[in-house]
């Protein structure tokens, strides 16, 4: 007498002949052997895969349609083959996007220019595309809210600058966002330019303001710039063919759970 602790384990013959769905203690051995000795369940797997992953798969669906003979449990374990199949297609299709947006990322210059095809100057090789790409609309909010403070700081100490006087520099200097006082500060250090309210106008033409100005562009232009990336990773052409595959399966899973249910009905009648 088989027990919970000791299952009955039947041969494929006797799946053939099992009792009818209402039994639970055999179909469990029967659902058990179709899943064990199924010819289908010996391909669809393949060595890198979890087949584990597939027995509970085909066994979810052993239970949904809970199929009597040999026909029906074949028929069922093609369900399960094409649902495995269209698994391995959308993984493959999520490989390429994923590889096309690495290259996508990889030409921010290009795809800014793309983005905003209209705005001079927004495209630039040091943009953070991936930050960009993952940041929140809080995040973006942020970031436009501080690119415009420093453009604002900036342009306030080149205004100081232009007016003069004695302590004109220590005001500019002053008047400037950390992080560009800190870059002004590298710049002296390196000799680039010499610590003089002459000095820091030429740094802040040449380029505290330039880059500024393009902060402040990227952020504004973050959604476009977030579609343009997207549409350009997507490359549709490259998923013409997975697309087709997938097309294909969808008719392959229709028509064999059409021939199962047909045949159930056929039994039941």
């Amino acid at each position: 007498m088989a027990t919970s602790e000791n299952p009955v384990i039947i041969s494929t013959s006797s799946a053939v002949n099992a009792a009818p769905p209402e039994s639970a203690g055999n179909y469990a051995a029967v659902r058990f052997n179709a899943m064990k000795h199924g010819i289908l369940s010996r391909l669809a797997v393949l060595p890198h895969e979890s087949e584990r992953d597939f027995t509970e798969l085909l066994a979810a669906l052993m239970e949904e349609h809970r199929p009597t003979g040999m026909t029906e449990l074949h028929l069922v374990e093609e369900l399960a083959a094409v649902i495995w199949r269209k698994r391995r297609v959308l993984m493959a299709e999520g490989a390429r996007i994923n590889a096309g947006l690495r290259s996508a990322v990889d030409s921010p210059k290009m795809l800014l220019s793309s983005a905003a095809p209209f705005e001079r100057g927004l495209a630039s090789d040091d943009v953070n595309l991936p930050d960009l790409l993952t940041s929140t609309a809080e995040e973006s909010v942020e970031q436009q809210r501080e690119a415009e403070l420093d453009l604002t700081r900036t342009r306030k100490a080149s205004a100081i600058l232009r007016k003069g006087g004695g302590k004109a520099y220590e005001k500019a200097r002053r008047a400037l966002a950390p992080d560009s006082r800190d870059w002004w500060d590298e710049y002296v250090q390196e000799e680039e330019y010499p610590a003089t309210a002459e000095g820091m106008a030429q740094f802040i033409q040449e380029h505290l303001d330039p880059f500024c100005w393009r902060m402040v562009q990227e952020a504004r232009f973050t959604p476009a710039i977030k579609a343009q990336t997207l549409g350009e990773g997507l490359q549709a052409h490259r998923l013409e063919k997975l697309n087709r595959y997938e097309t294909h399966l969808d008719r392959k899973f229709e028509r064999t759970l059409a021939m199962l249910l047909k045949l159930k009905d056929l039994r039941s009648a």
